[in-house]
């Protein structure tokens, strides 16, 4: 295991029982919480997360799934799915010794994996917090459930994409007009810089990942535990009435925000508003 530290934050790598490399962040001490990232970011997403963790005697976990950040990237298309990407997540989880139940905070990916844990491991999930959830390929819009319909095998035009536009992408997806003569954006600069530094350094088979998601809202019953929804109402990834719909069939939700003027990443565009519903839900439970 190597171990760096940073501004508090322990980042390690560790090796899998099938011989995967993950990559993960650590910080502070006490009651376990695992977050878990969506698709294309990376550990980063919950970097202003982690400290308010640690202040309130949380241990903080926070990885690269399978394919990103500076986790182990498979060559073959074929081995990003949804089963092989929780089965490293899961593995991962194993490989920290943890003896206490777990507190999962998952967006967007990340809360369909939180979802797929807690209902194969309901003895070990404490509670849930679901950003933006994504548990099924019905959530998209029909252009992009047409798109992953089928396995992409050539991805070589998103391995040549240059960093410069992904960052075009992400300003402009960001870009929210004119305030008196200045430009504004719902993400701060550090976010954008790094959401396009994390497109570029994911593999690009990771787009194959949405086309394997089982339809998890089938299961709903077998989620149990306390579950915090916070979703985005301007989501233009994931239909936001999927959200609601989601609140209606879990059986144990005990706190609902909508962020009506965020899209799909609330955790990131108003952390000042998001961060304190998940402490004092996490407190609560």
């Amino acid at each position: 295991m190597n171990v760096i530290t940073k501004n508090k934050i322990e980042y390690l790598s560790a090796i899998l029982p099938n011989g995967r490399k993950v990559n993960y962040a650590r910080q502070g001490e006490g009651e376990p919480v695992i977050l878990v990232h969506g698709l294309a970011a990376s550990l980063h997403d919950w970097d202003d997360l982690l400290p308010e963790l640690e202040s309130a005697g949380c241990a903080g976990y926070a990885l690269d799934l399978l394919g990103h950040g500076e986790s182990e990237k498979p060559l073959h298309p074929h081995d990003y799915t949804i089963e092989n990407v929780y089965a490293d997540f899961a593995a991962w989880i194993d490989t920290l010794g943890l003896r206490r139940p777990i507190n999962l905070v998952g967006h967007s990916l990340g809360g369909g994996l939180s979802m797929m844990y807690a209902t194969r491991n309901p003895g070990r999930t404490r509670g849930l917090v679901l950003v933006n959830p994504f548990y099924s390929i019905r959530q998209l819009p029909p252009v992009l459930q047409r798109v992953f319909k089928y396995k992409l095998i050539n991805t070589s035009l998103i391995d040549r994409t240059p960093y410069r536009l992904f960052r075009l992408f992400v300003d402009m997806t960001s870009f929210s007009g004119y305030i008196g003569n200045r430009e504004s954006h719902t993400l701060p600069e550090h976010i954008r810089y790094q959401t396009a530094l994390d497109y570029k350094r994911a593999s690009s088979g990771i787009y194959n990942i949405p086309r394997t998601l089982p339809h998890v809202d089938l299961d709903l019953s077998l989620v149990h535990q306390p579950t915090l929804l916070l979703w985005g109402g301007r989501d233009q990834t994931l239909a936001p009435d999927s959200f609601s719909h989601l609140a209606g069939g879990l059986p144990n939700v005990v706190g609902v925000k909508e962020f009506s003027v965020c899209g799909h990443v609330p955790h990131q565009c108003h952390p000042n508003d998001l961060n304190p519903l998940v402490m004092d839900f996490l407190q609560q439970v």
